[in-house]
């Protein structure tokens, strides 16, 4: 897949946030300052877009304090906004690197079902593999059948091996066979799977204590890596499940996926603003290659709609 079209397919995915920006926009005249009422329409506006109220003052503040020495155009407009978005997505960009000695580097990924936890770590596999690391998944989510048969279908596309169990077993004990495993042959990251059930936190948070656990004693510097997936088509509610998941797992990043397909992109922005976490990577499709790291800059102006 050539870079463009994931580009492109990434600035369709923000197409709605941008254009509904857009619709405040229309008809100002050439001026020097922008008024109050427009100022409001752009700040609801960049509410009602999900990056929500902290940012939208932010950007609303710029854009009062801006001299447009050319005259105000919605193209100005755009390009401001585009460049304090990006001050708040450039601190947050960071790439997993896989820096840990001795290996295996052990990710932990957890998220709520149907997030694309599973596909994500088939891609972040995949994107390791690319960069000439061996890779071994664990099907820590043993809560579900199907959790374990889709990641063995998904870890046999990214040509990369997987441990897993029957339906019901011990998770941790899966986990403790995986950094065996991994230690044993020198495999560089290993990436676990992990339950995606939020009903009762406590068991969840009692489940990934066993794991940390089991890891601490094969490995005391493990996880080196807790990564959430989150959901972009859930907007706002993706904030508390942020909320949440650094409770009872002590998340150290973020991917963020299905930006292809939801007019509600602007709570990346949201997320880097209330949490300042790691964004790793964003996903914009179904394919292996359509998980890639997180660009601030792209992210920045294809929210704003600002021209490639």
């Amino acid at each position: 897949m050539s870079e463009t079209s994931w580009y492109e397919r990434m600035r369709l995915g923000f197409r709605k946030t941008s254009d509904r920006l857009g619709d405040n926009l229309t008809g100002l005249l050439t001026k020097s300052a922008l008024d109050a009422a427009t100022l409001d329409n752009i700040e609801e506006a960049l509410v009602a877009s999900d990056l929500g109220p902290r940012t939208a003052a932010k950007v609303r503040a710029r854009l009062a304090g801006e001299r447009f020495e050319r005259g105000i155009s919605e193209a100005a407009i755009r390009e401001v906004v585009a460049e304090e978005l990006e001050k708040i997505l450039k601190p947050v960009s960071e790439p997993l690197e896989i820096i840990a000695f001795p290996r295996p580097q052990v990710i932990l990924v957890v998220g709520v079902n149907g997030s694309g936890k599973t596909t994500t770590i088939a891609k972040l596999a995949h994107l390791f593999v690319e960069q000439d690391y061996s890779v071994l998944l664990a099907a820590g989510d043993t809560f579900r059948a199907a959790a374990i048969e889709q990641l063995r279908i998904w870890a046999d596309r990214a040509g990369v091996p997987v441990i897993a169990g029957p339906e019901g077993s011990d998770s941790s004990a899966i986990v403790y066979d995986a950094v065996k495993k991994a230690t044993a042959e020198g495999i560089d990251v290993l990436i676990v799977d992990t339950a995606g059930r939020l009903q009762n936190k406590k068991d969840l948070m009692d489940e990934l204590a066993k794991i940390r656990r089991v890891l601490g004693r094969l490995n005391p510097a493990a996880p080196h890596d807790v990564v959430l997936v989150l959901d972009a088509t859930i907007g706002q509610n993706t904030l508390s499940q942020i909320e949440v998941f650094r409770e009872v797992a002590g998340v150290s990043g973020l991917v963020m996926t299905k930006l292809d397909g939801t007019a509600r992109g602007g709570v990346l922005v949201a997320a880097a603003d209330t949490y300042g976490l790691p964004i790793h990577a964003i996903g914009v499709g179904e394919g292996m290659d359509d998980l890639r790291p997180f660009d601030p800059a792209e992210a920045a102006r294809a929210i704003a709609g600002v021209a490639a």
